[in-house]
């Protein structure tokens, strides 16, 4: 199985169609400088937000504008990793599952319209499942998969490696999966869940 293969067009924009009846609204660009810019837009001004881990988001120059310093957002990882108290700092945290916007990735989204998350410790998946007022999810069309069950094989068999030996080669005890979100669909009407595929080949 080829688990870092783009995507066809055709598979993309029906995956795009499946996924807005589930009450994701996704949509494509051609280059991971445009998914940077379709962040600014989405984005507004003063939003509070917070970002899972994310290769994507380093890949994509996300990370490095929210370093730097110049944008218009509130950055709740900034806080967290600056609070020294650890009680504030897990304050902090929780109050950062509800933020305005929660950005990250996924492992696999599925042509039926599943995605699938996994996680070593779920700190993530708070916000993604329910907390965060918006979500926002950048993809690699790579992770794209026929069903439910080869996005768990990639999981498994592709992404935990991976990832594993990533954390390993910075000095890492190595990674695990601790937890798998398998989210089928937003029933909250009032909940903005926006995924932004990119054709291309990013994060794991």
């Amino acid at each position: 199985m080829a688990w870092d293969e783009l995507a066809s067009s055709e598979t993309v924009e029906k995956t795009i169609g499946v996924l807005g009846g589930r009450g994701v609204d996704a949509e494509i660009v051609d280059s991971r400088q445009e998914a940077l810019e379709r962040l600014k837009q989405i984005l507004p001004f003063g939003a509070e937000i917070m970002t899972a881990g994310s290769v994507t988001l380093k890949e994509i120059g996300f990370v490095d504008l929210l370093k730097s310093g110049r944008h218009p957002w509130r950055n709740l990882k900034d806080a967290i990793l600056a609070e020294k108290d650890q009680a504030k700092q897990r304050d902090i945290r929780g109050r950062s599952t509800l933020a305005d916007y929660y950005l990250g990735s996924v492992h696999a989204v599925t042509q039926t319209g599943e995605v699938v998350v996994a996680s070593a410790t779920g700190s993530q998946l708070a916000g993604y499942v329910y907390s965060a007022k918006s979500l926002v999810w950048v993809v690699g069309t790579q992770k794209i998969v026929s069903n439910l069950e080869e996005g768990l094989r990639r999981v498994r068999e592709y992404c935990l490696p991976l990832e594993d030996k990533r954390v390993r080669d910075t000095g890492g005890p190595g990674s695990t999966i601790g937890k798998v979100l398998i989210f089928e669909r937003e029933t909250n009407p009032n909940r903005k869940i926006k995924l932004i595929f990119v054709k291309e080949k990013l994060g794991v």
